[in-house]
Order: C-alpha cells, then structure tokens, then sequence
C-alpha cells in the first residue's frame, strides 16, 4: 500500500500486517538488529523499519544500501523512539539494488551540488517538500478557477507576435544554420514567416476572453534574456487569467483572492512541508503565509509611491523617480512601510505595454503591480484599451509594427468591451511558498543560460 494511504488513517492499521514498496533512505544496522528509514514518494513523510536476526535473510538485508528499492511487509506498532509509528518487520525483498556510489547519500548536500544531480534531486527531503507544493499550488490554481466559472484555454507555444515588445524571443526556424546569415527568405520557412517561442498567451487569451467572459492561460512561457540572476530562466510557467466586463479594481479584486486561496491550500494541505521549509530554509515562513491569507492588500498609485520612497530617511542605491520603474529595493520598502501586500498602480504609460489603457490625464496607464512582503513584484495586470481607434494611434505612438495584428485589433471592433487581465509567474509564487530563494531550485529541470542539461 502507500504511505499516504496509510498515515492518513494510521490508527486504522495499528497491529495490522500491511505491505509497502519504496526506497532506502537512511540504513543503520546493528548486531541483531537494524532501522531502515523508508519512504515511498506518495507523502513527504516517512516510516522507519525494525528489522532483527530473526529473519530468514537477516544477513542480506544488513548489506540492503541507501537508494535501493524495496518491497517490506509487517506489522504497524506503536513506536518507543522518535517516531510515532514503526514497522516490524517480517520479511524484506530487494526489488532494485543500488551500489556504493549512489550521489545521494544521507548527508547535507549543496544545492549546487544537487543541480547538477538534477534527474536525482527529487529524491531529497528538500526537493521532496519543493516539487510536492509545486504539485499542490499548480491544483491549487486550476481550483480556483474552474471553481469560479474559467474556460482553460491553451494559448500556443509558437508565435509570430512579441506580446512584450521588448524582442527577448527564441525564434523557430526549419532553416538550416548556413542560411540564416544576413538577410533571411522566411517565405521558405516552415510556416512562412519568422516565428518565435511565446512570451505570453495573453493576447491569445483575450480573444477567448470575449467568448467566454472568463478564460485562463497556465502554461510554459520563454525569454531569450541572458541573464543569471536567481529570479530569471529562460523557461517557464505563467498563469495568465483574461476577464471581459472588468475594470483595474475588478482585476486587483480578482489577483488578491486568488493569491490567498491558493497560500491557504498550501497551508491547509502541505503541513508538513511548511513546517520543513520553516524549520529548514527560511525561518517564519508559516507566519509570513498565514499573515498574507489575513491581509487586506493595500492599494496606492505609482505617483504616490514615489513620493514616499522620495521622502523616506533612507540612502537609495537607485534614486526613485516619478515617470520611471522602481528596483528591489523600493518593493522592499513600501511593502514593510505599509506592513503588508501593496498594490502600485496607474503606472507611467512611457514604461509600459502598448495594450493597456490610457487613463485620462494622458500620462498613466491602468496598470497595477502587486508587491508582497518578502518577495517583491509577484502578479502585474492591466486593464485592456477596449477602444479600437485608441488602441491604433497608440500602437502608432510606439511606433509598432501592427502587421499581422489585425485580428488583435478586431476584437475591439467587434464586440468589445471593458476587459482586464493579469500574470503571475508561477515559479516566482513558489520562491514565496517555500522559501527557496532561486528560481533553478523550482523548477524540475532549469533552463537557462548556457544550460540544458538533461
């Protein structure tokens, strides 16, 4: 049976013969008797074995090495050490054997070390508790919003648009290497036209958006951007919720109750890994959860915000600006000088997107940031210029190329309406859920610069 089965109703099995499969993850033998530390990947919680010299290979067990599987059978008793519950057992069988050399031995590891162990990794307590919430925050997030009326919608991986703008894109190519020196023919490449890994499936999800008012996109994203910082890879996943019939205030609404649904089902449901990563990784993490469920987010305008870090008692290594984005260090600051989630919004339209809409002094978009205690920016949205004439001689302003966008522009032209939306990159929210703070340490197999291993 699974270890999830059992320890959920344990009581259940006590003084019962049940039978496990799952790995060695610590071994100490005596001379007449020896403790195996087992696990079997379905909880993050484990069952120690009590074997002795009672048994018919007691002598082949004692060899049993860590990272091997086996199939044990006995008897769930009451523990006299520092577990609860205990096996003892009556028969051992080695199902697969694992040799001296075996990386992961029960010892303190880097993670340095453990990324270049990536295909091993998962078999560690800490990348064990890691990848098991990423499992339960991804569940977490299609709950909320199957449960409030979202159509799913898969928004395509190859692209000819650059929803951005800022051009960081892996292009798609069938062209040979040798033929992409100079000026290129993509008329004889495969879709007849370059193309490129998306950066968003936001523009893709508008158009589902005004078909069924509440759509949303939760899927792999892709920056060519060099860079090496521990919040940056070149792959990723984004949730992506488009809203029709929906302002800048129903969209921070939205983003707040979101957030907080999918922190609680973390905590209500990986209890164990929270007290782990609390105990492990980073120090006040329960609170610092539990206190962002509890919050009421802040809301305040960009102008606003810079006059704060303007006239703040501190020596800023990047001088705040009106007109201008904010670094790290300002987040930091305005999230612990509110004591809370804030969000910034109505940002200068010069540092943004062309598809969010003008406000009427000219100057700002409705654009809005959300900043949390601890991590900085985690969600930005926007309300969308629903108005077709607007959105052109915006689009001209910018001086973009709205070649190919016309279907985008048409969704103004027929039907539209108010409709906003927002992104969350998902491995940036679980940095925050778990405390570990590099974005490699995330996600199973990290792509980033001058790396693809495996």
């Amino acid at each position: 049976m699974d270890l999830r089965d059992l320890f959920k109703d344990i009581d259940k099995y006590l003084d019962k013969e049940v039978t496990v499969q799952g790995w060695i993850k610590l071994h100490r033998d005596q001379k007449t008797f020896g403790f195996i530390d087992f696990a079997d990947g379905t909880t993050f919680l484990h069952l120690q074995l009590v074997y002795d010299d009672k048994l018919d290979n007691f002598s082949e067990i004692k060899k049993l090495l860590v990272g091997s599987a086996i199939k044990a059978t006995g008897v769930i008793v009451k523990s006299h050490g520092n577990q609860a519950y205990e096996m003892q057992v009556k028969s051992i069988q080695l199902l697969g054997d694992c040799p001296e050399d075996y990386p992961i031995q029960p010892k303190r590891h880097t993670r340095e070390f453990l990324r270049e162990q990536a295909y091993l990794r998962p078999r560690t307590n800490l990348f064990q508790a890691v990848f098991r919430v990423r499992s339960m925050a991804a569940y977490a997030i299609h709950k909320y919003f199957q449960d409030h009326g979202y159509v799913y919608f898969h928004a395509p991986l190859i692209t000819a648009s650059d929803c951005e703008g800022a051009g960081e894109m892996f292009q798609v190519t069938t062209l040979p290497l040798d033929k992409l020196k100079g000026e290129v023919d993509y008329s004889k490449d495969f879709f007849g036209k370059m193309t490129n890994l998306t950066v968003s499936g936001q523009l893709e999800a508008e158009t589902f958006a005004m078909a069924f008012k509440k759509t949303y996109t939760f899927g792999p994203t892709f920056r060519a951007e060099n860079s090496n910082t521990k919040t940056h890879a070149s792959e990723f996943w984004m949730i992506e919720p488009e809203i029709a019939f929906c302002d800048l205030e129903g969209d921070m609404d939205i983003m707040e109750d979101m957030l907080k649904y999918i922190v609680k089902y973390v905590l209500d449901h990986a209890q164990e890994e929270i007290a782990f990563f609390d105990k492990f990784v980073e120090k006040g993490l329960k609170e610092k959860l539990e206190k962002l469920v509890q919050s009421k987010f802040i809301r305040i305008d960009h102008e606003e915000v810079i006059r704060i870090l303007k006239e703040a008692p501190v020596k800023w290594e990047f001088k705040p600006e009106y007109g201008e984005d904010i670094a790290k260090e300002h987040e930091k600051y305005i999230t612990e000088y509110f004591d809370g989630p804030v969000f910034i919004k109505n940002w200068p339209k010069d540092i943004k997107a062309f598809y969010m809409k003008v406000n009427d002094d000219g100057k700002t978009v409705a654009a809005v940031d959300l900043e949390v205690p601890g991590a900085g920016e985690l969600m930005g949205g926007s309300q969308r210029e629903e108005d077709y004439d607007k959105l052109v001689a915006r689009m001209q302003e910018m001086k973009m190329d709205a070649t190919g966008m016309d279907w985008y522009l048409n969704l103004r032209k027929y039907g539209g309406c108010i409709h906003s939306g927002f992104g969350m990159g998902f491995e940036r929210l679980l940095i925050y859920l778990t405390g570990v703070d590099n974005i490699r340490d995330v996600i199973p197999y990290p792509r980033t610069p001058k790396n693809c291993e495996f």
